[in-house]
């Protein structure tokens, strides 16, 4: 059944207007007015629907029932997530998206190759927060993860924190799933360096304020894949696979 994200209150009875975007989708699927679908507004639980008028560039639906279902983690995962090059962090968010993760904080370390200006990080946040939608859909999420604004490392790491966080880091002695066995399930962010890795300095500065280091095991893993292993490991260890 398709499922589409729609920012809106939602109740039973009620007849809403679609998104434009969800419109245009509904129209490229070829959907019939009756056909059944789901929608869900990031508060929790869905709604099945049914497609009441569908016109050129409008389409509507009536919210038939609510469904109280859930797919999260049994635990919040936030990565703060330096800034890669290209497309990465698109493919990033959309994965850890899949993979659970509860939110998102870009971070402007000093080895990224990346620097936004302010209106970049504007369309950047507008962009992967479409991303962030769009994923959630697919994946059955009915609960959107937090998108922070882009910070710069230095600043955001003196930050207090009320999750425990792990820098991965390959100078670190122990391994994140030799911690976790040992662990209760429990909230986390996972700091996660560019393609060159965070500084001795900046690891170093993250432990000073507490942070704990791990290490992903004996092979170094690049920026992408060392954020979605390490959710991976996690919720194996924890629950949530």
């Amino acid at each position: 059944m398709p499922r589409f994200f729609c920012p809106h209150t939602l109740a039973i009875g009620q007849i809403i207007t679609l998104p434009e975007a969800v419109a245009h989708h509904i129209q490229v699927l070829r959907l019939a007015p009756g056909a059944l679908i789901t929608v869900f507004n990031g508060d929790g639980g869905e709604y099945s629907a049914t497609l009441a008028q569908i016109e050129r560039r409008s389409v509507s639906a009536e919210i038939k029932a609510h469904h109280p279902r859930e797919v999260e983690l049994p635990f919040a995962v936030t990565l703060a997530q330096a800034l890669p090059e290209g497309s990465k962090m698109d493919w990033i968010i959309e994965k850890a998206i899949e993979l659970g993760v509860s939110g998102f904080q870009p971070l402007a370390a000093q080895r990224c190759v990346v620097r936004l200006s302010a209106e970049r990080a504007e369309k950047k946040m507008a962009h992967w927060q479409g991303i962030i939608e769009s994923a959630s859909e697919q994946s059955g999420r009915n609960r959107l993860a937090r998108l922070a604004p882009p910070q710069d490392y230095k600043q955001w790491i003196t930050q207090q924190d009320m999750h425990r966080r792990i820098i991965l880091s390959p100078r670190a002695e122990q391994s994140l799933p030799d911690w976790a066995r040992h662990q209760g399930p429990q909230a986390v962010t996972l700091v996660i360096g560019p393609e060159g890795g965070l500084t001795e300095q900046e690891e170093d500065a993250a432990v000073r304020q507490g942070a704990l280091a791990l290490s992903m095991g004996p092979r170094i893993l690049r920026t992408e894949t060392a954020a979605l292993a390490a959710v991976a490991a996690l919720s194996a260890l924890w629950g949530g696979l």
